[in-house]
């Protein structure tokens, strides 16, 4: 009898060293996988969104599809200053886009010199431009600004870094996608874990990219792909992509930049695929997310 007690009471201490580990496991889990709390975290400079646990759960939801991704945190990173230059054009772009698509043409035919006159312009438009090409100084993306006053003319050195000359040519719309996404969520108080140009792997080794994608509340995916050019030789591809990730029409969306609220009706009724552009497609997340 003596002995079957010892025996009982060993067990039960090697039972509660055992629990004692599996908690603090548990606790290095939850510490390693816990997201972020972005109520008071300047979404415009902070390293937040680049921690490991904050996509955590993003890379679990694609791991349960059996789909393999990969997600460079330097995507999330938005202490540079690629946001704020996106928000900037984003927020402004029937005003800016002329510029914006004046230095990507520029950038690509290997010039570095680019004029803009702004004698034809309102005031305001005028004053618009003049601020937003100063804040491209202010950020290097451009390397020299100067406005000659009397002539009406704003001269910009434009800066040849591969990476300034992605985000004209089309990364700026991701940046603001995304950023605004975010600041939505954020200011809704909701749980949500998000990335940017995620590199997806399926089963048979096709590899693909996702643009912006959201998991909010840990049970409800959004995926943006962002299109700034030409989308309709990409509509069989996206529509392929959303069928393999497993997502429903409506929440992966195809955000065009330009298009119009006929166009965006008309696509989405033709097509498994949910088309939106810069004006409405935080309508269409708030509709998604309740």
């Amino acid at each position: 009898m003596e002995k079957l007690l010892e025996k009982f009471l060993a067990q039960r201490n090697e039972l509660q060293k055992l629990r004692q580990q599996c908690n603090t496991v548990q606790e290095i889990y939850d510490a390693n996988t816990a997201q972020p709390s972005l109520a008071d975290i300047d979404l415009f400079n902070t390293t937040a969104l680049a921690e490991d646990g904050q996509f955590a759960p993003i890379v679990d939801w694609f791991r349960k599809k059996k789909i393999k991704i990969d997600i460079d945190s330097k995507h999330l990173d938005t202490t540079g200053f690629f946001d704020e230059v996106a928000v900037a054009l984003g927020d402004n772009y029937e005003r800016l886009k002329d510029i914006g698509e004046k230095i990507k043409r520029t950038q690509k035919k290997g010039y570095q010199n680019l004029s803009i006159p702004l004698a034809k312009k309102s005031q305001k438009e005028a004053t618009e431009i003049i601020e937003f090409c100063q804040k491209l100084y202010e950020y290097s993306f451009v390397a020299k600004y100067f406005y000659q006053k009397q002539e009406k003319i704003i001269r910009l050195a434009l800066q040849p870094a591969p990476a300034i000359v992605q985000f004209f040519d089309g990364r700026w719309f991701e940046w603001y996608v995304f950023i605004k996404f975010t600041a939505l969520l954020r200011d809704k108080g909701r749980a949500f874990s998000c990335s940017r140009n995620i590199s997806v792997t399926f089963a048979n080794e096709d590899l693909h990219e996702l643009d912006v994608f959201f998991l909010v509340d840990g049970r409800l995916p959004i995926c943006i792909e962002c299109k700034t050019g030409e989308f309709r030789p990409d509509i069989e591809k996206y529509l392929k992509l959303r069928t393999r990730i497993h997502m429903d029409k409506s929440n992966f969306l195809l955000c065009v930049v330009g298009l119009s609220q006929e166009q965006v009706q008309g696509l989405s009724s033709m097509y498994d695929l949910t088309f939106v552009n810069e004006r409405n497609f935080l309508d269409q997340v708030e509709k998604l997310i309740g």
